[in-house]
């Protein structure tokens, strides 16, 4: 009888533990959710103001002293680079501050040659420089205001427009079909408001 007693006041003790335990362990991730939900809350509602002039100057206004001049660019192109002012250049023709030398013969500004009237390009760093386009601004403003209504809005991060051309230029599900293949796989680099158009597939 003793016995008995015991091995159900250890029973009911365990359950009473193992319950606690999963109350904790609930509560604990459901506030950690929350935190995460509130940073992104947070930092969508504090971000500074969206920044659309470039604020490098060209070398043209500093005398063509390239060396003076600090650009960020595209930095991932094998042979291509586009630098923030909208200058697509060969590697080579990088000068010292990363921008693209104008002197040099491939530098190309707001380069759009392979780009077809949807905003979709063959080339990332074509996409990215006509994107820079300062006529191409109504249409991003469009797309940052309908993207600031979806739940987890994609370019809330991005502070100025060279920043949201690297990302809308970048191949997305969107660039896809059967997720598995491009919709079309030439021009699949977009900063458009639509999605590629669908290309028939070849046997």
């Amino acid at each position: 009888m003793f016995g008995t007693r015991v091995l159900r006041k250890r029973w009911v003790l365990g359950v009473i533990f193992l319950g606690s335990l999963i109350y904790f362990l609930a509560a604990t991730f459901s506030k950690s959710d929350d935190l995460v939900l509130e940073e992104y809350k947070v930092r969508k509602t504090q971000r500074q103001p969206f920044q659309w002039q470039a604020k490098i100057p060209d070398e043209t206004e500093t005398n063509n002293r390239t060396h003076h001049i600090h650009c960020r660019n595209s930095v991932q192109g094998k042979h291509l680079l586009v630098d923030e002012r909208g200058y697509v250049c060969e590697r080579r023709h990088i000068g010292p501050g990363s921008c693209c030398d104008i002197r040099g013969s491939s530098t190309r500004r707001y380069q759009c040659e392979s780009c077809l009237s949807n905003g979709c390009c063959t080339v990332y760093e074509f996409c990215v420089s006509c994107c820079l386009q300062p006529d191409k601004k109504t249409l991003l403003r469009r797309i940052l205001r309908e993207a600031s209504n979806e739940p987890f809005n994609l370019f809330s991060l991005v502070s100025d427009h060279f920043e949201l051309c690297l990302a809308k230029c970048r191949t997305s599900s969107q660039s896809v079909q059967h997720e598995n293949s491009y919709r079309d796989p030439k021009a699949k680099f977009c900063f458009g408001e639509n999605p590629p158009d669908l290309q028939a597939v070849v046997n």
